[in-house]
Protein backbone atom coordinates (compact mmCIF):
# COMPACT_ATOMS: atom_id res chain seq x y z
CA UNK A 1 0.00 0.00 0.00
CA UNK A 2 2.68 2.50 0.60
CA UNK A 3 4.41 1.97 -2.92
CA UNK A 4 0.54 2.41 -3.96
CA UNK A 5 -0.33 6.07 -1.62
CA UNK A 6 3.67 6.71 -2.87
CA UNK A 7 2.03 6.69 -6.64
CA UNK A 8 -0.82 8.54 -5.88
CA UNK A 9 1.45 11.46 -3.60
CA UNK A 10 3.40 11.63 -7.20
CA UNK A 11 0.91 11.62 -9.69
CA UNK A 12 -1.79 13.45 -8.24
CA UNK A 13 -2.45 16.84 -8.22
CA UNK A 14 -4.62 17.19 -5.17
CA UNK A 15 -3.09 17.54 -1.78
CA UNK A 16 -5.96 15.57 0.25
CA UNK A 17 -7.87 12.70 0.35
CA UNK A 18 -9.37 12.66 3.62
CA UNK A 19 -12.84 12.53 3.96
CA UNK A 20 -15.05 15.17 4.44
CA UNK A 21 -15.10 17.03 7.77
CA UNK A 22 -18.80 16.50 7.87
CA UNK A 23 -18.11 12.83 8.86
CA UNK A 24 -17.82 13.01 12.49
CA UNK A 25 -18.04 9.84 14.73
CA UNK A 26 -15.23 8.01 12.46
CA UNK A 27 -12.12 5.43 12.50
CA UNK A 28 -9.61 5.43 10.02
CA UNK A 29 -8.55 1.70 9.03
CA UNK A 30 -4.88 1.37 9.51
CA UNK A 31 -3.96 -0.15 6.76
CA UNK A 32 -4.89 0.57 3.16
CA UNK A 33 -4.23 -1.25 -0.30
CA UNK A 34 -6.42 -1.78 -3.21
CA UNK A 35 -7.98 -5.13 -4.72
CA UNK A 36 -4.95 -6.43 -7.12
CA UNK A 37 -4.58 -9.74 -9.39
CA UNK A 38 -2.52 -12.24 -8.35
CA UNK A 39 -0.66 -14.82 -10.36
CA UNK A 40 -0.36 -18.47 -9.22
CA UNK A 41 0.79 -19.78 -6.35
CA UNK A 42 3.20 -22.82 -6.07
CA UNK A 43 1.44 -26.04 -5.04
CA UNK A 44 2.32 -25.62 -1.51
CA UNK A 45 0.09 -21.77 -1.31
CA UNK A 46 -2.62 -23.65 -3.71
CA UNK A 47 -3.23 -25.99 -0.68
CA UNK A 48 -3.23 -23.63 1.65
CA UNK A 49 -5.96 -21.63 -0.37
CA UNK A 50 -8.22 -24.88 -0.75
CA UNK A 51 -8.20 -25.38 2.91
CA UNK A 52 -9.56 -21.48 3.46
CA UNK A 53 -12.01 -21.98 0.91
CA UNK A 54 -13.50 -24.66 2.90
CA UNK A 55 -12.61 -23.01 5.77
CA UNK A 56 -14.84 -19.63 4.28
CA UNK A 57 -17.91 -22.26 2.92
CA UNK A 58 -17.96 -23.94 6.12
CA UNK A 59 -18.21 -20.30 8.18
CA UNK A 60 -20.53 -18.88 5.73
CA UNK A 61 -23.11 -21.47 6.39
CA UNK A 62 -24.78 -22.31 3.23
CA UNK A 63 -26.32 -18.27 3.47
CA UNK A 64 -27.64 -16.86 0.74
CA UNK A 65 -27.14 -12.98 -0.45
CA UNK A 66 -29.53 -11.46 -2.70
CA UNK A 67 -27.84 -8.77 -4.73
CA UNK A 68 -29.77 -6.06 -6.42
CA UNK A 69 -28.04 -3.98 -8.45
CA UNK A 70 -30.15 -1.27 -10.78
CA UNK A 71 -28.75 -1.86 -14.30
CA UNK A 72 -26.30 -3.03 -17.14
CA UNK A 73 -26.56 -0.46 -19.32
CA UNK A 74 -23.92 1.48 -16.82
CA UNK A 75 -20.45 0.23 -16.87
CA UNK A 76 -19.57 0.46 -13.29
CA UNK A 77 -22.94 -1.55 -12.15
CA UNK A 78 -21.89 -4.46 -14.65
CA UNK A 79 -18.44 -4.42 -12.05
CA UNK A 80 -19.67 -3.71 -9.37
CA UNK A 81 -22.57 -6.94 -9.50
CA UNK A 82 -19.57 -8.89 -11.06
CA UNK A 83 -16.98 -8.31 -8.15
CA UNK A 84 -19.64 -8.74 -5.35
CA UNK A 85 -20.36 -12.09 -6.85
CA UNK A 86 -17.24 -13.13 -7.26
CA UNK A 87 -16.07 -12.27 -3.63
CA UNK A 88 -19.16 -13.12 -1.86
CA UNK A 89 -18.78 -16.95 -3.67
CA UNK A 90 -15.13 -17.15 -2.94
CA UNK A 91 -16.18 -16.40 0.95
CA UNK A 92 -18.44 -19.69 0.09
CA UNK A 93 -22.14 -17.71 0.02
CA UNK A 94 -24.57 -18.67 -2.27
CA UNK A 95 -25.27 -15.60 -4.43
CA UNK A 96 -28.90 -14.75 -6.56
CA UNK A 97 -28.00 -11.50 -8.34
CA UNK A 98 -30.30 -9.47 -10.55
CA UNK A 99 -30.10 -6.19 -12.62
CA UNK A 100 -33.43 -4.00 -12.66
CA UNK A 101 -32.90 -2.07 -15.86
CA UNK A 102 -33.38 1.11 -13.94
CA UNK A 103 -37.07 -0.07 -13.90
CA UNK A 104 -38.24 0.82 -10.38
CA UNK A 105 -41.13 -1.48 -10.52
CA UNK A 106 -39.18 -4.52 -11.39
CA UNK A 107 -36.50 -3.71 -8.61
CA UNK A 108 -39.21 -3.74 -6.14
CA UNK A 109 -40.73 -7.26 -8.18
CA UNK A 110 -36.92 -8.65 -7.85
CA UNK A 111 -36.25 -8.04 -4.31
CA UNK A 112 -39.67 -9.72 -3.74
CA UNK A 113 -38.20 -12.77 -5.23
CA UNK A 114 -35.23 -12.61 -2.86
CA UNK A 115 -37.55 -12.64 -0.17
CA UNK A 116 -39.67 -15.37 -1.56
CA UNK A 117 -36.65 -17.22 -2.00
CA UNK A 118 -35.80 -16.67 1.64
CA UNK A 119 -32.32 -15.03 1.13
CA UNK A 120 -30.39 -14.83 4.40
CA UNK A 121 -29.23 -11.10 3.09
CA UNK A 122 -30.43 -8.47 0.83
CA UNK A 123 -27.12 -6.66 -0.62
CA UNK A 124 -29.33 -3.20 -2.48
CA UNK A 125 -28.03 -0.33 -4.58
CA UNK A 126 -31.01 1.14 -5.37
CA UNK A 127 -32.62 2.93 -8.63
CA UNK A 128 -34.63 5.41 -6.76
CA UNK A 129 -33.93 4.92 -3.00
CA UNK A 130 -37.53 6.18 -1.99
CA UNK A 131 -39.72 3.43 -3.41
CA UNK A 132 -38.64 0.76 -1.68
CA UNK A 133 -39.91 0.89 2.12
CA UNK A 134 -42.96 -1.57 1.27
CA UNK A 135 -40.43 -3.83 0.33
CA UNK A 136 -38.14 -3.65 2.38
CA UNK A 137 -40.80 -4.06 5.19
CA UNK A 138 -41.80 -6.76 3.84
CA UNK A 139 -37.81 -7.98 4.25
CA UNK A 140 -37.52 -6.85 7.63
CA UNK A 141 -40.63 -8.93 8.71
CA UNK A 142 -39.25 -12.00 7.40
CA UNK A 143 -35.81 -11.30 9.21
CA UNK A 144 -33.87 -10.55 6.25
CA UNK A 145 -31.21 -7.92 6.75
CA UNK A 146 -30.16 -5.48 4.38
CA UNK A 147 -27.34 -3.35 3.47
CA UNK A 148 -27.40 -0.55 1.37
CA UNK A 149 -24.96 -0.26 -1.58
CA UNK A 150 -23.29 2.78 -2.76
CA UNK A 151 -26.67 4.55 -2.77
CA UNK A 152 -28.54 5.27 0.63
CA UNK A 153 -31.87 3.58 0.70
CA UNK A 154 -34.47 6.51 2.18
CA UNK A 155 -37.70 6.10 4.56
CA UNK A 156 -37.29 2.75 5.76
CA UNK A 157 -36.04 1.55 8.88
CA UNK A 158 -34.66 -1.86 7.60
CA UNK A 159 -31.82 -0.50 6.12
CA UNK A 160 -28.93 -1.96 8.64
CA UNK A 161 -26.02 0.01 7.32
CA UNK A 162 -25.10 1.46 4.17
CA UNK A 163 -21.21 0.67 2.18
CA UNK A 164 -20.57 3.62 -0.03
CA UNK A 165 -17.72 6.03 -0.62
CA UNK A 166 -17.30 9.29 0.77
CA UNK A 167 -19.93 11.34 -1.60
CA UNK A 168 -19.59 14.58 -0.36
CA UNK A 169 -15.70 13.99 -1.15
CA UNK A 170 -15.74 12.78 -4.28
CA UNK A 171 -17.32 16.43 -5.35
CA UNK A 172 -15.05 17.99 -3.24
CA UNK A 173 -12.59 16.31 -5.38
CA UNK A 174 -13.63 17.55 -8.72
CA UNK A 175 -14.09 21.32 -7.43
CA UNK A 176 -10.54 21.36 -5.85
CA UNK A 177 -8.89 19.76 -9.45
CA UNK A 178 -10.99 22.92 -10.82
CA UNK A 179 -9.33 24.97 -8.36
CA UNK A 180 -6.18 23.87 -8.82
CA UNK A 181 -5.70 23.95 -12.61
CA UNK A 182 -7.34 27.29 -13.29
CA UNK A 183 -5.03 28.55 -10.44
CA UNK A 184 -8.28 30.55 -8.17
CA UNK A 185 -5.91 31.54 -5.61
CA UNK A 186 -3.55 33.18 -7.58
CA UNK A 187 -5.73 34.24 -10.89
CA UNK A 188 -8.06 36.87 -11.01
CA UNK A 189 -10.10 35.33 -13.92
CA UNK A 190 -13.14 35.38 -14.44
CA UNK A 191 -13.56 32.04 -15.67
CA UNK A 192 -17.04 30.42 -16.70
CA UNK A 193 -17.72 26.95 -15.84
CA UNK A 194 -21.20 25.10 -15.90
CA UNK A 195 -22.61 22.22 -13.93
CA UNK A 196 -23.93 19.01 -14.84
CA UNK A 197 -25.16 17.00 -12.37
CA UNK A 198 -26.81 13.16 -11.52
CA UNK A 199 -30.11 11.62 -10.96
CA UNK A 200 -32.02 12.95 -8.84
CA UNK A 201 -33.98 9.55 -7.95
CA UNK A 202 -29.78 9.03 -6.52
CA UNK A 203 -29.20 10.20 -3.04
CA UNK A 204 -26.04 10.18 -3.89
CA UNK A 205 -25.99 12.62 -6.86
CA UNK A 206 -27.25 15.53 -4.16
CA UNK A 207 -23.77 15.19 -2.11
CA UNK A 208 -21.54 14.94 -5.35
CA UNK A 209 -22.66 18.26 -6.89
CA UNK A 210 -22.71 20.10 -3.02
CA UNK A 211 -19.23 18.63 -2.69
CA UNK A 212 -18.30 20.46 -5.94
CA UNK A 213 -20.49 23.51 -5.49
CA UNK A 214 -19.25 23.83 -2.02
CA UNK A 215 -15.58 23.76 -3.20
CA UNK A 216 -15.95 26.63 -5.54
CA UNK A 217 -18.55 28.67 -3.58
CA UNK A 218 -15.76 31.67 -2.55
CA UNK A 219 -14.53 31.99 -6.15
CA UNK A 220 -18.16 32.22 -7.29
CA UNK A 221 -19.10 34.70 -4.51
CA UNK A 222 -15.76 37.13 -5.41
CA UNK A 223 -16.75 36.71 -9.16
CA UNK A 224 -13.79 34.67 -10.52
CA UNK A 225 -15.73 32.36 -11.61
CA UNK A 226 -19.18 32.96 -13.68
CA UNK A 227 -21.95 30.59 -14.41
CA UNK A 228 -23.72 32.07 -17.31
CA UNK A 229 -26.85 30.07 -17.47
CA UNK A 230 -27.76 31.31 -14.33
CA UNK A 231 -27.83 27.20 -13.06
CA UNK A 232 -26.54 27.24 -9.50
CA UNK A 233 -29.12 24.72 -8.29
CA UNK A 234 -28.53 21.03 -8.40
CA UNK A 235 -32.42 20.58 -9.66
CA UNK A 236 -31.65 23.06 -12.38
CA UNK A 237 -28.95 20.83 -13.64
CA UNK A 238 -29.62 17.39 -12.85
CA UNK A 239 -29.91 14.37 -15.30
CA UNK A 240 -32.06 12.13 -15.20
CA UNK A 241 -30.82 8.67 -14.59
CA UNK A 242 -27.43 10.00 -15.86
CA UNK A 243 -28.07 9.58 -19.00
CA UNK A 244 -25.02 10.33 -21.45
CA UNK A 245 -27.90 11.76 -24.30
CA UNK A 246 -30.04 13.62 -21.64
CA UNK A 247 -26.02 15.25 -20.89
CA UNK A 248 -25.25 15.88 -24.56
CA UNK A 249 -28.63 17.67 -25.51
CA UNK A 250 -28.31 19.69 -22.35
CA UNK A 251 -24.83 21.11 -23.11
CA UNK A 252 -26.14 21.36 -26.54
CA UNK A 253 -28.81 23.44 -25.27
CA UNK A 254 -26.40 25.60 -23.26
CA UNK A 255 -23.90 26.02 -25.61
CA UNK A 256 -26.64 27.12 -27.94
CA UNK A 257 -27.79 29.50 -25.18
CA UNK A 258 -24.89 31.15 -23.60
CA UNK A 259 -21.76 30.14 -25.67
CA UNK A 260 -23.02 30.94 -29.43
CA UNK A 261 -20.58 33.70 -29.94
CA UNK A 262 -17.20 33.97 -28.66
CA UNK A 263 -17.95 33.33 -25.01
CA UNK A 264 -15.50 30.96 -23.40
CA UNK A 265 -16.37 27.70 -21.36
CA UNK A 266 -13.52 27.50 -19.71
CA UNK A 267 -14.95 24.29 -16.98
CA UNK A 268 -17.75 21.84 -17.89
CA UNK A 269 -17.99 20.07 -14.46
CA UNK A 270 -19.57 16.92 -14.76
CA UNK A 271 -20.62 14.25 -11.53
CA UNK A 272 -19.58 11.04 -13.28
CA UNK A 273 -18.37 10.09 -16.27
CA UNK A 274 -21.75 9.15 -18.33
CA UNK A 275 -22.80 12.64 -18.30
CA UNK A 276 -19.40 13.77 -18.96
CA UNK A 277 -19.69 11.42 -22.08
CA UNK A 278 -22.51 13.31 -22.91
CA UNK A 279 -20.43 16.84 -22.47
CA UNK A 280 -17.63 16.16 -24.38
CA UNK A 281 -19.49 15.37 -27.34
CA UNK A 282 -21.54 18.14 -27.19
CA UNK A 283 -18.37 20.30 -26.58
CA UNK A 284 -16.52 18.41 -29.94
CA UNK A 285 -19.41 19.13 -32.07
CA UNK A 286 -21.25 22.52 -30.77
CA UNK A 287 -18.49 24.19 -29.23
CA UNK A 288 -16.82 27.23 -30.78
CA UNK A 289 -14.54 28.04 -28.58
CA UNK A 290 -11.12 27.64 -29.41
CA UNK A 291 -9.71 26.63 -25.62
CA UNK A 292 -9.98 22.53 -24.52
CA UNK A 293 -12.37 23.53 -21.30
CA UNK A 294 -11.47 21.28 -18.25
CA UNK A 295 -14.17 18.20 -17.98
CA UNK A 296 -14.52 16.60 -14.23
CA UNK A 297 -16.32 12.76 -14.35
CA UNK A 298 -16.57 10.21 -11.97
CA UNK A 299 -15.99 6.34 -12.13
CA UNK A 300 -13.14 5.54 -14.33
CA UNK A 301 -15.39 4.30 -17.65
CA UNK A 302 -12.96 2.71 -20.27
CA UNK A 303 -14.65 5.45 -22.60
CA UNK A 304 -13.92 8.23 -20.24
CA UNK A 305 -10.35 7.02 -19.59
CA UNK A 306 -9.90 7.09 -23.80
CA UNK A 307 -11.21 10.14 -23.51
CA UNK A 308 -8.50 11.73 -20.87
CA UNK A 309 -5.82 10.00 -22.94
CA UNK A 310 -7.43 12.15 -25.83
CA UNK A 311 -7.68 15.59 -23.95
CA UNK A 312 -11.15 15.24 -24.04
CA UNK A 313 -11.80 14.69 -20.18
CA UNK A 314 -9.62 16.56 -17.27
CA UNK A 315 -9.82 13.54 -14.93
CA UNK A 316 -12.03 10.96 -13.42
CA UNK A 317 -12.77 10.27 -9.38
CA UNK A 318 -12.05 6.81 -8.88
CA UNK A 319 -13.66 4.67 -6.83
CA UNK A 320 -12.27 0.98 -6.34
CA UNK A 321 -15.54 -1.48 -6.76
CA UNK A 322 -13.56 -4.72 -5.50
CA UNK A 323 -12.61 -2.64 -2.84
CA UNK A 324 -16.07 -1.34 -1.92
CA UNK A 325 -17.41 -5.09 -2.71
CA UNK A 326 -14.41 -6.35 -0.02
CA UNK A 327 -15.18 -3.66 2.71
CA UNK A 328 -19.52 -4.97 1.75
CA UNK A 329 -18.20 -8.80 2.63
CA UNK A 330 -16.75 -7.86 5.64
CA UNK A 331 -20.05 -5.89 6.78
CA UNK A 332 -21.88 -9.01 5.39
CA UNK A 333 -20.18 -11.74 6.87
CA UNK A 334 -20.30 -9.91 10.36
CA UNK A 335 -23.86 -9.65 10.04
CA UNK A 336 -24.65 -12.98 9.33
CA UNK A 337 -22.62 -14.52 12.04
CA UNK A 338 -24.76 -12.45 14.33
CA UNK A 339 -22.54 -9.92 15.17
CA UNK A 340 -23.42 -6.05 15.06
CA UNK A 341 -20.44 -4.32 13.16
CA UNK A 342 -19.22 -1.16 14.37
CA UNK A 343 -16.20 0.71 14.17
CA UNK A 344 -13.74 -1.86 15.34
CA UNK A 345 -15.39 -3.71 11.68
CA UNK A 346 -12.44 -1.53 10.16
CA UNK A 347 -9.33 -3.08 11.41
CA UNK A 348 -10.32 -6.05 8.78
CA UNK A 349 -10.86 -4.47 5.46
CA UNK A 350 -8.10 -4.12 3.69
CA UNK A 351 -9.18 -0.59 1.61
CA UNK A 352 -9.17 2.79 3.56
CA UNK A 353 -12.44 3.79 4.62
CA UNK A 354 -14.12 5.83 7.95
CA UNK A 355 -17.26 4.52 10.13
CA UNK A 356 -19.47 7.44 10.25
CA UNK A 357 -22.75 7.51 12.47
CA UNK A 358 -24.18 10.75 11.94
CA UNK A 359 -23.92 11.80 8.23
CA UNK A 360 -26.30 9.25 6.73
CA UNK A 361 -30.05 10.33 7.70
CA UNK A 362 -32.42 8.74 5.51
CA UNK A 363 -35.62 10.03 6.81
CA UNK A 364 -36.46 7.59 9.23
CA UNK A 365 -32.76 6.70 10.58
CA UNK A 366 -29.37 7.41 10.82
CA UNK A 367 -27.82 4.65 9.01
CA UNK A 368 -24.33 3.56 10.48
CA UNK A 369 -22.20 3.53 7.29
CA UNK A 370 -18.80 2.91 6.08
CA UNK A 371 -17.25 5.07 3.48
CA UNK A 372 -14.12 4.08 1.42
CA UNK A 373 -12.19 6.93 0.26
CA UNK A 374 -12.04 8.26 -3.46
CA UNK A 375 -8.95 9.48 -6.03
CA UNK A 376 -8.71 11.84 -8.36
CA UNK A 377 -7.38 10.12 -11.68
CA UNK A 378 -5.72 11.98 -14.99
CA UNK A 379 -3.65 11.41 -17.69
CA UNK A 380 -0.83 11.44 -15.72
CA UNK A 381 -1.52 8.68 -13.01
CA UNK A 382 -3.27 5.99 -14.87
CA UNK A 383 -0.68 3.33 -13.92
CA UNK A 384 -2.52 3.65 -10.48
CA UNK A 385 -5.44 2.43 -12.28
CA UNK A 386 -3.60 -0.84 -13.46
CA UNK A 387 -2.20 -1.22 -10.12
CA UNK A 388 -5.31 -2.25 -8.86
CA UNK A 389 -5.59 -4.97 -11.10
CA UNK A 390 -8.80 -3.34 -12.92
CA UNK A 391 -7.42 -2.26 -15.42
CA UNK A 392 -4.85 -3.20 -18.28
CA UNK A 393 -2.81 -1.32 -20.83
CA UNK A 394 -4.30 -2.43 -24.47
CA UNK A 395 -1.92 -3.65 -27.24
CA UNK A 396 -0.51 -0.34 -27.81
CA UNK A 397 0.30 0.61 -24.12
CA UNK A 398 -1.71 3.79 -25.25
CA UNK A 399 -5.58 2.98 -23.87
CA UNK A 400 -6.63 0.97 -20.87
CA UNK A 401 -9.05 -1.61 -21.04
CA UNK A 402 -10.83 -3.50 -18.06
CA UNK A 403 -9.41 -6.79 -16.94
CA UNK A 404 -13.41 -7.54 -15.18
CA UNK A 405 -14.94 -10.39 -16.96
CA UNK A 406 -17.86 -7.85 -17.93
CA UNK A 407 -17.95 -4.42 -18.62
Amino acid sequence: MKKFIAALSTFVMLGSLASCGGASTSESSKESKPSTNTESKTDANTDESASSNTDESTSSGGKTVGIAMPTKSLERWNRDGEYLKSQFEAAGYTVELKYSDNDTNQQNNDIQGMIADKVDLLLIAAIDGNTLSQTLADAKDAGISVVAYDRLIMNTDAVSYYVSFDNYTVGKLQGEFVRDQLKLDSEAGPFNIEFTAGDPADNNAGYFFNGAYDALKEYIDAGKLNIPSGKVKFEQVATDKWSTDTALENMQNTLASYYSKDEQLDVALCSNDSTALGVAQAIASDYKGKNVPIVTGQDGDIANLKNIVDGKQSMTVYKNVSDEAGVTLEVSKAILSGQTPDGSLISSFTAEATYDTESYDNGVKVVPSYLLVPYVITKDNLDVLVDTGLYKWDSDNKYLESTAETT
